[in-house]
């Protein structure tokens, strides 16, 4: 089965070089753009899960008492 699926491939990577140049270049932003834009939402919701992790784990900052502002400063 693998020995079939390397010939399928090879068949592929055979016919791809002998397309015309600009033929290549609209199969390659078919195939890879798609590619990308699905790596790109895995990482956001990767990086979106890490956050929300992080944010889990830390206490809130929000819930501290605040300072007191402090007093203008007066110029002579």
């Amino acid at each position: 089965m693998l020995r079939e699926l390397a010939n399928r491939w090879d068949a592929f990577e055979l016919w791809v070089t002998q397309l015309a140049f600009p033929f290549q270049v609209v199969l390659a932003i078919v195939v890879v753009l798609p590619l990308c834009w699905a790596a790109a939402g895995l990482l956001d919701r990767a990086v979106d899960a890490a956050v929300l992790l992080g944010a889990r784990r830390r206490p809130d900052r929000r819930s501290a008492p605040a300072r007191p502002p402090s007093p203008p400063v007066e110029r002579p």
